[in-house]
C-alpha cells in the first residue's frame, strides 16, 4: 500500500519573524516623531511641546490597553487578536500622515498606543506556544531584534527622508510596511485558539503572588532608572560635551547599534544566567550612567561610554522578558500585560521626574537619580531566586496553558 505522505510542518521561526518585523514598526512608529517633531508643529500649528504629547497619548493608551488586554483575547484566538492589532496600527500610521489638526494627531497616536500596548502584552505568551521550551530564549531574542534594528535605524532615516519627501510621506511610506506585514502575519501565523477565560480585573490578581510584585516593582526601577537618563541624553551631549549636530547623529547611531549587539548577546547568555542578568544588568548599568557623568566632557570616552550604555540597556528588556516566560509561566499573558503596564509606567515617571531634576536641581542630579533607581532595583532582585515561583505552589493558583500551535515532532496536534 503507497503511503500519502504528510503535509509539511508550519515553520514557526517564519511567525516568530512577521512578529519580529511588527515589533521594528511598533517602535518606528512609536518614536518617529521624536526626529520629526519640528515639521509635524510647524505644519499643524502648534508648538514642539504640544508635538511631544503624541509620544506621551500612546504610552499612556499603552498601559491602559495591556492590563486589560489579556481578558479580551481569552475570548478569541489569539491570531485573530495580533492581526487586528496590527491593523489598527496601520489604520493609526494612515491617520497621521493625513492629519488635519492636532485633535486628529493625538486621536490617530491613541489607536497606536492600543497596538502597542497589546502586542507587546500577548508577544511572550504568543512565542511561548510557537516554540519548543528550550528555544523560547532564541525565539525571544529574535523578537527583541526587530525592536534594537527600529532603535538604530528609525529617527536617521525618518530625519533624513523627512526633510527629502516631508513628514507625511514617512508615515505613508511605513503604513506601507506595515501593510506587507499585515499580510505576512496572515500567512505565517497559526490559529492559537484560547481554552481559557480570564477576568478584566485578572492580571492585578497576580500581584498577590509574591514573586511578581518584587519583579514589577524591580522591573519599574530599572526602566524608569534608565529612561529618566535616557530621555535626556541630547541635552547632555550638547550641554557637558559640547558635540556638534553631527557628532551627535553619529553617538545615537552608534547607541542604537550597540542595542543590537546587546540584544543578540543577552539571548545566548539568558538560558544559562538568567538570574545573574536580572541582578547584573541594573548594576552594570548604573555605573556606566554614573561613568558618562565623569567622562562627559571628552568626546571619545563618552562615546565608548554610550556604546556600553546601549549594550547594557538593550539587554535588560531580553531578561525581563525571558523571565517572565518562567516567573509566570502559567499565565503568562496576563502577566505580559502587567509588564508592559510596568514599564510604561516607569517609562513616564522616569521620564518625568528626570525632567524635574534637570530643570530645577542640575543635569549632574538626573544622572544621579537614575543611577540609584538602578542600584536599588538590583538591590531589591538580590540573587534573583524570591522572582521564580516557589516549587509546590498548589495547583488551584495554577493556569493551565492552551496546547502549543506547533507540535514538536512525534507529539499529536
Amino acid at each position: 500500500m503507497t503511503r500519502i505522505p504528510s503535509p509539511p510542518r508550519p515553520n514557526p521561526w517564519n511567525a516568530i519573524g512577521s512578529m519580529s518585523m511588527c515589533v521594528a514598526l511598533l517602535i518606528a512608529s512609536e518614536f518617529m516623531p521624536v526626529s520629526l517633531l519640528t515639521p509635524i508643529a510647524a505644519d499643524l500649528h502648534i508648538t514642539e511641546g504640544m508635538a511631544g504629547q503624541a509620544i506621551s497619548v500612546s504610552g499612556a493608551f499603552a498601559v491602559a490597553t495591556s492590563l486589560f488586554i489579556a481578558a479580551i483575547a481569552s475570548r478569541l484566538d489569539r491570531r485573530t487578536v495580533l492581526l487586528s492589532l496590527t491593523a489598527v496600527m496601520l489604520a493609526s500610521l494612515l491617520l497621521i500622515a493625513i492629519a488635519p489638526s492636532y485633535v486628529a494627531l493625538m486621536g490617530a497616536r491613541a489607536l497606536l498606543g492600543i497596538t502597542v500596548g497589546g502586542f507587546w502584552a500577548l508577544s511572550t505568551a504568543t512565542v511561548m506556544r510557537l516554540v519548543p521550551e528550550g528555544s523560547v530564549p532564541k525565539a525571544l531574542g529574535a523578537l527583541y531584534a526587530g525592536n534594537a534594528v527600529a532603535t538604530a535605524f528609525a529617527a536617521p532615516i525618518g530625519s533624513y527622508f523627512g526633510s527629502l519627501l516631508g513628514w507625511r510621506r514617512v508615515f505613508l511610506a511605513l503604513s506601507l510596511l506595515v501593510l506587507v506585514n499585515l499580510v505576512w502575519q496572515w500567512v505565517s501565523l497559526p490559529r492559537l485558539r484560547s481554552e481559557t477565560k480570564a477576568h478584566p480585573l485578572h492580571s492585578f490578581g497576580l500581584l498577590r503572588r509574591r514573586n511578581v510584585w518584587l519583579a514589577m516593582a524591580a522591573v519599574m526601577l530599572a526602566f524608569g532608572g534608565a529612561f529618566s537618563t535616557f530621555t535626556y541624553l541630547r541635552p547632555f551631549l550638547e550641554i557637558r560635551t559640547g558635540v556638534q549636530v553631527s557628532q551627535l547623529s553619529l553617538l545615537f547611531l552608534a547607541l542604537g547599534v550597540a542595542g543590537f549587539f546587546g540584544t543578540y548577546g543577552a539571548s545566548l547568555l539568558v538560558r544559562r544566567h538568567l538570574r545573574r542578568l536580572l541582578a547584573g544588568l541594573p548594576v552594570a548599568l548604573g555605573l556606566a550612567t554614573l561613568t558618562l557623568l565623569l567622562v562627559g566632557r571628552h568626546i571619545w570616552p563618552v562615546a565608548l561610554t554610550l556604546f556600553v550604555w546601549g549594550l547594557l540597556n538593550s539587554a535588560i528588556p531580553v531578561a525581563w522578558s525571558n523571565w517572565l516566560a518562567q516567573g509566570i509561566a502559567d499565565d503568562p499573558e496576563a502577566g505580559g500585560g502587567l509588564m508592559v503596564a510596568a514599564i510604561q509606567l516607569a517609562i513616564m515617571i522616569g521620564s518625568a521626574f528626570g525632567g524635574l531634576l534637570f530643570d530645577h536641581v542640575s543635569l549632574a542630579a538626573t544622572w544621579i537619580a537614575g543611577a540609584v533607581m538602578l542600584m536599588v532595583g538590583a538591590l531589591l532582585v538580590g540573587d534573583a531566586r524570591r522572582l521564580f515561583p516557589v516549587r509546590g505552589t498548589p495547583p488551584e493558583t495554577r493556569t493551565p496553558l492552551p496546547a502549543k500551535a506547533f507540535p514538536e515532532p512525534g507529539c499529536e496536534p
